[in-house]
């Protein structure tokens, strides 16, 4: 099954070789895709300089930081123009740590969706202060309850799709952006009905660089759940 691993990238040349050099360890087979929004730091020069190097590499400049749900669009568009048979997400900061990604691939093998999830026997988050714990937990709580899905992670970045799990839910038409933009694919996913194995990852706190997350991007994510139950309760009365 030929994969791709796409790599959002703003400011994270501290992480990035590094990084990359992990997950051709881990998962040779596999190519890798940078998806760099015009970093003022020199990411994606960085990245093109390494995919001119190694084959594997690839690298898909945006002129400006458009947002976490755009990047993914553009890279699925990317992935799928080039008849890859699956797309996996992770962070560009060593949050989800390369040496998952063969039980990833094994998944995605036999399932649709695959989810390196927190919420799941065995696996948890280390670095987080407790507050920040409190409001991840929180939010998938407060997440699964609204939309009335089983999946424990529903928040996490550290994803695979198949083609054909994208082909299924649309995912040009996915609108929200940030942690819900996550939010928002996996529940798509579970309407359509999809087969989605979640097995356990430790989430670190990132090596180097800055936190992307804020109070912004949260509340943007809640808001965006509750606006997804509504579009369904009212799709659904529609066709009725």
């Amino acid at each position: 099954m030929r994969t791709v691993v796409c790599v959002p990238t703003y400011n994270e040349r501290e992480n990035l070789l590094a990084l990359i050099n992990e997950i051709n360890k881990a998962a040779p087979s596999a190519s890798v895709l940078v998806v760099d929004d015009g970093s003022p730091d020199g990411t994606g020069e960085l990245a093109q300089r390494i995919a001119q190097k190694d084959d594997r590499v690839h690298v898909l400049h945006r002129l400006r930081k458009d947002g976490l749900g755009r990047a993914y669009i553009d890279a699925f568009d990317w992935a799928l123009e080039r008849g890859y048979d699956a797309v996996v997400q992770m962070d560009a900061d060593f949050s989800h740590h390369p040496r998952y990604l063969p039980r990833m691939l094994e998944l995605l093998t036999a399932s649709d969706v695959a989810v390196g999830s927190r919420r799941v026997p065995d696996g948890g988050v280390t670095g987080w202060p407790l507050g920040r714990r409190l409001l991840s937990r929180l939010g998938s709580a407060y997440s699964r309850m609204v939309l009335g899905t089983d999946v424990r992670d529903l928040t996490g970045g550290f994803n695979g799709y198949t083609r054909e799990a994208l082909d299924e839910i649309d995912y040009r038409t996915v609108r929200s952006s940030g942690y819900a933009f996550q939010i928002e694919m996996k529940y798509r996913c579970t309407q359509k009905g999809l087969r989605i194995e979640e097995f356990p990852i430790v989430f670190r706190d990132r090596r180097r660089g800055k936190s992307k997350m804020s109070a912004a991007i949260a509340a943007e994510a809640l808001a965006r759940v509750a606006f997804l139950r509504i579009e369904t309760a009212l799709s659904r009365r529609n066709h009725s």
